[in-house]
């Protein structure tokens, strides 16, 4: 399975591409869409689309995972974050991509094994994990471990009755 893992933000947003499975699994290529905060908000969000979408265009990419939105303290800064999703859920439809989602806790218990892990834990184990030969920034480093916690997820069996 190829897994495009995105971590979104208004001036980089992260991105990541895992090819396999939670126990044989490679990164094909990651790194981050950097927008000037300077810069209008539609500007930064016509980058991140159109760095997004050469993206899911030029790697075979099976499904886009997403962190699941949280609870921001600003609230122009949850509808900017917002924005920011529409255009990565906007490039994913225009490819035909499915949109998988997993919560913020969920996706640092995957790579690090407890959900309060901080950035440098995360992109410390996805280079571990990943054996990766440079560390990723954190945005890239995030976006991998969405994409890590989806082949993890998809790898546990399903139990009749289980709702998560």
């Amino acid at each position: 399975m190829v897994v495009l893992g995105v971590d979104p933000s208004t001036a980089a947003t992260g991105w990541g591409i895992l090819d396999g499975d939670s126990r044989n699994a490679r990164a094909v290529d990651f790194g981050t869409v950097r927008a000037s905060s300077r810069k209008p908000l539609d500007e930064r969000l016509h980058l991140m689309h159109t760095g997004l979408l050469e993206i899911m265009r030029s790697v075979p990419v099976q499904q886009v995972v997403l962190e699941s939105p949280f609870l921001a303290r600003n609230v122009k800064t949850a509808f900017a974050l917002g924005q920011v999703r529409g255009v990565i859920l906007l490039a994913a439809r225009q490819t035909d991509l499915p949109v998988c989602e997993y919560a913020p806790l969920e996706i640092k218990r995957a790579a690090v094994g407890y959900g309060t892990a901080d950035k440098d834990q995360v992109a410390h184990m996805m280079t571990r994990i990943l054996g990766l030969r440079e560390t990723p920034d954190h945005d890239a480093a995030d976006a991998l471990a969405a994409a890590w916690c989806h082949l993890v997820r998809s790898a546990r069996p399903v139990r009749v009755g289980d709702a998560s």
